[in-house]
């Protein structure tokens, strides 16, 4: 008798519970009278803002939070196709169904995305706010962004290091390499050919293991020994040019960026994959230059890059007392692969007529555009508030023999850097620190077929309030196609063995350290 009553409470537990949670799941729809609002004349405020931004027919929801007064909030997404999405919330979080979410977007390519917002008062009566409208492009955009997630180095948090690789159509996350597969050490400086994640350089380094850069192609790694810097693959993918740099990183006592760092010494040089050979060409290694910032034209027949005079001698104090006179110009060289020759030097952007320093330009991948960031001085825009994105028609060039800049519409207050455009060109990934100030951040922008850049938003997240508590940031963002296949212990592996293949410069300046000293620092990580 008592084994039938405890089984009897135990299912009547289970019944009430039941319940409850139906109760509670119970849409708030079939019985709230949303359509008996009262209207309210603006646009609600929400975190994140998607108002009047354009976005992939392939990104993942844009989830955001409804910061307005209430007991009860709602959300109803339509087009001109398909059935509405509505979503109801108690705490103003919406977080819209991954499958309808996608239906409505695919089906209405091209045209308006209309959001209503509705928020419920303490009396119960519930109010609309006006509409917001966000553009549906007919345009994809990549299908996956590779970014590195780390804590800002002035916190001084010793926290791991990873590079990411973001699913753009959902939330899901995997992980290329981890700083803790090798004794928390540094990851950074990944770059891919044409958007190509198959193909990977990926700058490692560790006390324990050495210096090294890891050379991915398809599954198979390998690791070459000495850093790789600021990389750029040529759009074949049989070579890459990258910057050797003394980067000494120090501080200002007092203003709202306290970080900065100087190119003591630097020079371009390049890596063949056929024979695996590292070479220099003098040109691009002037002993009274600061060479940085490589970037392949789209057609692989021009490499841009920046350069500045060496204010100052070898055996200079860090940071010496010229480091904010720095200003790098905009250069580039003509280079044929087939026959590994390079032509001469012409000046694209210069610093001088500019009265600012070029930093991290970028080709987009159908050899329209050129952009690149303007600062202050110096080549590092990531910690500079004033460094804008700006943008060069290179079609125009062409035919006018003249290189004309335009600063971008969706530069902020904030340092904007980072950039990376999408396979088809219409998609622009940059870094900004406009929400928050000390964070970057990774933003999207539509640009459409005359150049304008429309207003960007942040990288969707599955929780509405991410980037309110995330203490990390997120940088170096590179669109990619496909995901990279070797990933995590495949990679960590090939560094912690002892071989690698053996780099000689003819070079005296500069010259990268396949194994430093137990101890010391190869390179500064950077934001």
């Amino acid at each position: 008798m008592q084994k039938r009553l405890k089984i009897a409470v135990i299912v009547l537990v289970f019944a009430v519970g039941a319940v409850a949670c139906v109760l509670c799941l119970r849409p708030f729809s079939s019985w709230e009278p949303i359509e008996q609002s009262e209207p309210v004349g603006r646009l609600a405020r929400m975190e994140p803002d998607y108002s009047e931004t354009v976005v992939p027919p392939n990104i993942a929801p844009l989830n955001f939070l409804i910061d307005e007064p209430g007991t009860a909030f709602c959300a109803r997404l339509s087009s001109a196709t398909g059935d509405p999405i509505e979503v109801f919330s108690h705490d103003g979080a919406i977080e819209i169904p991954a499958r309808p979410w996608r239906k409505l977007l695919e089906g209405n390519t091209g045209q308006d995305l209309q959001v209503e917002v509705f928020a419920r008062n303490d009396e119960g009566q519930w109010h609309c706010f006006a509409p917001v409208r966000i553009a549906i492009a007919s345009e994809p955009i990549d299908g996956y962004l590779v970014y590195r997630k780390m804590y800002p180095t002035h916190l001084r948090v010793r926290g791991e290091i990873s590079i990411e690789c973001r699913d753009l159509s959902n939330f899901n996350v995997s992980t290329v390499l981890r700083s803790t597969s090798y004794e928390n050490g540094c990851v950074n400086c990944h770059s891919f050919p044409r958007n190509d994640g198959n193909k990977m350089l990926l700058g490692v380094r560790s006390t324990k293991y050495g210096v090294g850069t890891l050379c991915v192609d398809g599954g198979a790694a390998r690791e070459i020994g000495t850093k790789f810097g600021y990389t750029s693959w040529h759009p074949s993918g049989r070579m890459a040019v990258y910057a050797v740099n003394n980067l000494p990183m120090f501080y200002h006592a007092a203003r709202n960026e306290v970080r900065d760092t100087v190119n003591i010494d630097s020079l371009l040089a390049y890596y063949l994959c056929e024979p695996r050979r590292v070479c220099v060409e003098p040109k691009l290694a002037q002993k009274e230059r600061l060479e940085n910032w490589p970037a392949w034209s789209a057609d692989g027949k021009y490499l841009y890059f920046c350069s500045a005079p060496k204010l100052w001698p070898s055996d200079t104090p860090n940071p010496p007392t010229q480091y904010d006179q720095v200003k790098y110009d905009l250069l580039r060289i003509a280079y044929d692969i087939e026959t590994d020759t390079w032509g001469d030097i012409e000046t694209v952007v210069s610093a001088e007529q500019a009265g600012k320093s070029v930093s991290m330009p970028r080709c987009s991948p159908d050899g329209r555009w050129l952009s690149f960031c303007l600062v202050d001085y110096g080549y590092f825009a990531g910690w500079k508030d004033e460094s804008d994105l700006y943008v060069i028609d290179l079609q125009a060039a062409g035919q006018t023999g003249k290189f004309t800049c335009r600063r971008l519409e969706i530069n902020s207050d904030k340092s904007e850097s980072w950039h990376t455009w999408s396979n088809n060109s219409h998609w622009l990934v940059f870094s900004s620190k406009r929400l928050h100030g000390a964070f970057t951040r990774p933003f999207i922008s539509y640009v459409d077929a005359n150049g304008k850049a429309h207003k960007p938003f942040v990288l969707p997240q599955s929780d509405p309030r991410y980037y309110g508590t995330c203490l990390r940031t997120l940088n170096t963002p590179e669109l990619v196609l496909t995901p990279p296949k070797a990933t995590g212990e495949a990679l960590a592996k090939v560094f912690r063995a002892p071989e690698a293949m053996a780099v000689s410069m003819p070079i005296t300046m500069a010259t990268p350290i396949a194994q430093p000293a137990a101890g010391t620092s190869s390179w500064q990580q950077r934001e």
